[in-house]
């Protein structure tokens, strides 16, 4: 087998299959090769061979070969139908049997649950050497070819099983043919800055420019211009990008004064190609650090291995805080450890937090998903169950529901959030008490804000957060892509003493933090009171909590109010207009402030898809339609949230906009400025 370090060893995975066999070991059954093997671009069509070559056992009648690959793949599906359209796929034999080919949905267990080609021998049987040679993306009929998916990923493997004595049991090939899936062109440029810093603190700059499906591009070239608004010291008049380079970071910055400081990258013929997000300056105690806390590697149902993953975050997207979010049942005591290890490795207090964790992830009777954060390594996991674990010395260490796993992390230093992913979290199953600071709102699998009025009607008092529990191997820049995931993960702001551990685990028990759908914006929200009112260090649930007089808190806070009463104060920093800032009690919308008035909107119309189907997995909601103007034209059209290119969304005429479109409890839509009658 070909060393790939991006192909992540059997050991370290969830038990998907045995890995030896009374009649013999894995090479017993054969090889595999896949070609060519190079490199391919996101979203390009290939044609790709895949031979398989029998093993010892040979391969009776009605025996088979599947070929398996990672249920995050989004190429589409592979089809037998029609020649002329992509992902058409013919199989031959080397002896001439005949051979039936089939797929089926979820042939297989987690993470090679994608489609399964089965590929069976029909009136006929195989000797050792024979071969099925099987061709991704035929073009011999005129077909465009295998359409690939839309993210990166170091190896994109075509796992191989086989069934050679027709027993419906099949063994995996211990080759593991794979190919590298790399960015393509630039199409939209980012600038990164942090949230919050005092006036004198250094700080960085990321600059990349994405793809259009939003993996960092290689492939830039060239000198580009800076010029910053604010108080900013040490920033270069410009930056040279290599071809390579998939981020350049420019070090060395401080801030000078209070202020906001927004950078703008240019052309060299001046032409704007971003501008950053803001970097508010002031004095205080706390300062912004932003953070995207769930997600999966290749090691249990993501891609790329844990070290990618965290170093994706760090220099990519620019994080500041993460933490690693595999699902229990499939972590074996090998990765554990290594989750313990890597996080340990990339903690860098001042420069960079990592948390070890795990995603609890009982079914929703039990209490549903939940994101478990220790403040440090070497803890024990409890696991929801051992679903996909055959080693079960530890299983009685398990903690099947969320009130058996509040307990048993009772005395932990850990916080626990909420979330809905495939399972959605049942936060009335058990109350948390201390451990459960927050509730996750937002991710790639869309907008939850329901979990924040189930909060409120059951007498909470959680923070709200926003991740991307992304499977695509991007924290802090997850793009849904084409398939399952349908909105562009979250991101979480946390309001801190200091970039440590133990500045951030302040912030989450406080719940000094706001989250967002992607956006880094400022948020300074806070409330000043008539009379004193009593702050508490904790929830008054728990009892012992204690309390100070206090005339003003921030967001997160838990006061007590004398007379009922208090002034609310919002700035709010953004990176592009803001559209309206809602304040609620509870679930209720109390009032709704607007930055501008019906005329400034002139002939500028939205137009807006948003929900999901109900709360569980298959909550993707489709809209399909048109919009038909009367007596107008549209003069100019742009595209609101619409993540996935290979959904329709178009302007068919000047008076009809096409559309056929997905959210996930997210929304979608358009903005349209028309010419003629309102």
């Amino acid at each position: 087998m070909t060393e790939n370090p991006h192909i992540i060893p059997d050991h370290l995975m969830g038990d998907v299959w045995p890995t030896a066999h009374p009649g013999g070991d894995l090479s017993d059954y054969g090889t595999a090769v896949l070609s060519p093997s190079d490199p391919v671009q996101i979203r390009s069509m290939q044609t790709l061979q895949l031979v398989y070559t029998v093993g010892k056992f040979g391969m009776d009648d009605t025996g088979s070969i599947k070929v398996v690959q990672r249920f995050t793949n989004d190429g589409g599906p592979w089809q037998i139908d029609d020649p002329t359209a992509m992902n058409y796929i013919t199989a031959r034999a080397s002896n001439d049997v005949t051979l039936g080919i089939t797929f089926e949905h979820f042939g297989n267990q987690r993470p090679w649950d994608r489609t399964a080609l089965r590929v069976a021998l029909v009136k006929g049987y195989m000797k050792p050497g024979d071969t099925i040679s099987i061709t991704f993306g035929d073009r011999s009929a005129g077909g465009p070819g295998l359409r690939m998916q839309t993210f990166c990923e170091g190896a994109l493997e075509f796992r191989v099983l086989v069934d050679a004595c027709a027993t419906g049991h099949y063994m995996p090939l211990q080759d593991r043919p794979a190919i590298p899936v790399v960015p393509g062109p630039p199409v939209t440029w980012r600038a990164l800055l942090p949230g919050v810093r005092r006036p004198g603190a250094g700080f960085r700059l990321c600059l990349r420019a994405d793809d259009l499906w939003g993996n960092p591009s290689d492939q830039v070239e060239g000198t580009y211009h800076l010029r910053a608004d604010g108080p900013v010291e040490g920033l270069p008049k410009s930056v040279t990008f290599k071809k390579g380079m998939r981020a350049l970071h420019v070090e060395g910055m401080s801030a000078t004064a209070a202020g906001v400081i927004r950078i703008t990258l240019a052309d060299t013929e001046g032409k704007e190609l971003t501008r950053s997000n803001p970097l508010v300056i002031r004095d205080g105690a706390l300062e912004g650090y932003w953070g995207d806390l769930h997600g999966q590697s290749g090691e249990t149902v993501g891609i790329n291995p844990i070290h990618d993953y965290f170093q994706f975050g760090q220099d990519l997207a620019m994080l500041d805080v993460m933490s690693h979010q595999a699902n229990d049942f499939q972590i074996k005591n090998a990765f554990w450890d290594q989750i313990n290890e890597v996080t340990a490795a990339f903690d860098d207090p001042g420069r960079f937090v990592a948390f070890p964790g795990y995603e609890w992830s009982g079914n929703t009777p039990k209490g549903g998903d939940h994101n478990v954060f220790f403040r440090h390594e070497g803890r024990k996991i409890r696991r929801s169950s051992h679903a996909l674990l055959l080693e079960r010395g530890d299983i009685a260490d398990d903690a099947n529901t969320t009130q058996e796993l509040f307990d048993a992390l009772g005395g932990e230093d850990c916080v626990l959030y909420a979330h809905v992913g495939g399972r959605p979290a049942n936060i009335a199953q058990a109350d948390g008490g201390a451990l459960r600071t927050s509730v996750e709102v937002h991710s790639d699998w869309g907008t939850f804000e329901w979990m924040m009025a189930d909060s409120f009607a059951l007498g909470y008092r959680h923070g709200l957060v926003c991740n991307s529990d992304g499977h695509k191997g991007r924290p802090g820049a997850s793009h849904p892509g084409a398939a399952d995931f349908g909105a562009l993960g979250g991101l979480t702001c946390f309001l801190a003493t200091d970039l440590s551990r133990d500045g951030i685990f302040d912030a989450m028990r406080r719940r000094h933090h706001y989250g967002t759908t992607g956006a880094r914006m400022h948020m300074d929200v806070s409330a000043r009171f008539h009379s004193p009112a009593r702050l508490f260090d904790s929830d008054p649930r728990l009892g012992a909590a204690r309390s100070t007089q206090v005339e003003q808190a921030m967001m997160g806070d838990i006061v007590a109010v004398q007379d009922g009463s208090c002034e609310i104060s919002a700035g709010i920093e953004t990176g592009s207009p803001l559209l309206a800032l809602d304040i609620l009690r509870g679930g209720e919308v109390i009032r709704t402030s607007r930055p501008y008035e019906a005329k400034d909107l002139c002939n500028r119309y939205r137009v807006c898809f948003h929900g999901a189907e109900y709360r569980g997995r298959g909550r993707q909601t489709v809209w399909a339609g048109q919009v038909e103007l009367k007596g107008a034209r549209i003069a100019r059209f742009e595209p609101v949230n619409a993540w996935n290119h290979d959904k329709m969304l178009r302007v068919a005429d000047p008076s009809r906009v096409e559309f056929d479109l997905l959210t996930t409890g997210n929304f979608v839509g358009f903005d349209i400025w028309l010419d003629g009658a309102p």
